[in-house]
């Protein structure tokens, strides 16, 4: 094949396609792929009936955090309903609105509130995890890695070996001792510092000998967005299996379509500056006014840097229709919270999903960092109809092929 960087290197084939799906961390803020993903999948199912699902038109499923919930939901199957998706696209944000304030329970203002709460953060995380805990693994139930419906990747971070630990579908054949429960996954890729406890648990083998430990928290620490985690764990698979099932030369990013959403951010707000976090200690760096900004640069440092690494290659492989990336840098207030699990402010986040929508496309400008319209892109609804389309091609041709 030619190389995909000169003009004439040809499109691929509908069926030769690599579909990637990538959430970002952000704790309640997975409400805002919920609405996207939920008119994703409403446009497959007019293309190809009501059955359609997800997972059936995406090779892999990447996602940290909150959004490492999300890939599960969708990837994991429902025993009582012919192994078909645990949760459909629509139930995700009614997950959500239902869910949050018992995982995130809200505690009553007053005037020593502040105090109460750098006091809870110095002894030990926001909250218990408790309901988090039996929640998920009520949902997921004895769900394994192995048996998800289309390949995952979900990125945590070993506090131990202080090492990211991705558990990754791909590598089950050469990492048996990543083949844990789905819902210890997402317990430990939701583990965010200060604010849920880090989760310990172990692989043991048939006669109940441990053969791994884990130490986890927060994938976010690692890649609160997954998307390269993704395109990695990809091409190192097809790279493995060289001229047995699908081959890649590495340069053939033409082959990728990549949909990345975030969570939103709140970076327009301008919430610091140097000559404020220059006073700064250890404790302010971890709460100042209901936030902690230390996680707050961390997250955003990991979402754009992925992000900027992303069109920096699409483009110069001269892909970058393959690639779109959907997200909302002006959110203010509670809206960017993690936890702020209040009615008024998760539907407000609902709002924020459906205007998204709306949005016109945008990319990060590489000379001068900032998000741009994309000229002739129309807005995100738009792009994902396009993006619907290209999937639902993509499956009928590997159907065909395979008939």
């Amino acid at each position: 094949m030619e190389n995909p960087s000169s003009p004439e290197a040809p499109a691929p084939k509908y069926e030769n396609l690599i579909t990637v799906l990538s959430i970002d961390g952000g704790g309640i803020r997975g409400i805002i792929p919920g609405v996207i993903l939920d008119y994703l999948e409403s446009q497959l199912q007019e293309l190809d009936g009501e059955d359609a699902r997800l997972a059936d038109y995406f090779d892999v499923i990447a996602g940290t955090s909150t959004g490492g919930l999300v890939a599960s939901m969708l990837a994991a199957p429902n025993p009582k309903a012919n192994n078909r998706p645990l949760f459909a696209a629509n139930e995700i944000v009614p997950f959500y609105l239902e869910n949050s304030p018992q995982i995130f329970p809200q505690k009553r203002g007053g005037i020593f509130a502040p105090l109460v709460n750098i006091g809870k953060a110095l002894t030990g995380p926001k909250y218990d995890g408790k309901h988090f805990h039996e929640l998920i693994r009520n949902k997921l139930g004895g769900t394994k890695l192995h048996q998800t419906l289309t390949n995952v990747v979900i990125p945590t971070f070993d506090v131990k070996i202080l090492q990211p630990t991705i558990f990754s579908s791909y590598q089950m054949a050469k990492e048996p001792t990543l083949d844990v429960l789905l819902s210890d996954i997402c317990i430990a890729t939701s583990a965010a510092p200060t604010f849920l406890p880090a989760h310990y648990f172990t692989k043991q083998d048939e006669q109940g000998k441990v053969i791994k430990e884990f130490n986890l928290i927060d994938g976010s620490v690692a890649a609160n967005n997954p998307t390269l985690c993704a395109i990695r764990e990809v091409t190192k698979q097809l790279i493995r299996k060289g001229n047995g099932g699908i081959s890649i030369n590495p340069l053939e990013y033409s082959r990728f379509l990549v949909l990345s959403i975030g969570t939103g951010s709140n970076k327009s707000e301008h919430k610091y500056n140097a000559k404020m976090v220059s006073k700064w200690g250890i404790l302010t760096w971890l709460f100042n006014s209901g936030s902690t900004p230390i996680l707050d640069c961390f997250s955003e440092a990991s979402f754009d840097m992925v992000d900027y690494h992303n069109c920096v290659v699409f483009s110069a492989l001269q892909s970058e229709d393959n690639y779109l990336r959907i997200q909302d840098n002006t959110l203010k207030g509670d809206l960017a919270s993690v936890d702020v699990a209040t009615k008024e402010n998760l539907d407000n986040l609902v709002k924020v999903g459906q205007q998204l929508l709306k949005n016109t496309v945008t990319r990060v400008n590489l000379d001068t960092g900032l998000y741009e319209p994309v000229p002739d892109k129309g807005t995100n609804v738009e792009a994902l109809k396009r993006f619907a389309k290209l999937l639902s091609e993509a499956r009928k041709g590997r159907k065909s092929n395979s008939q």
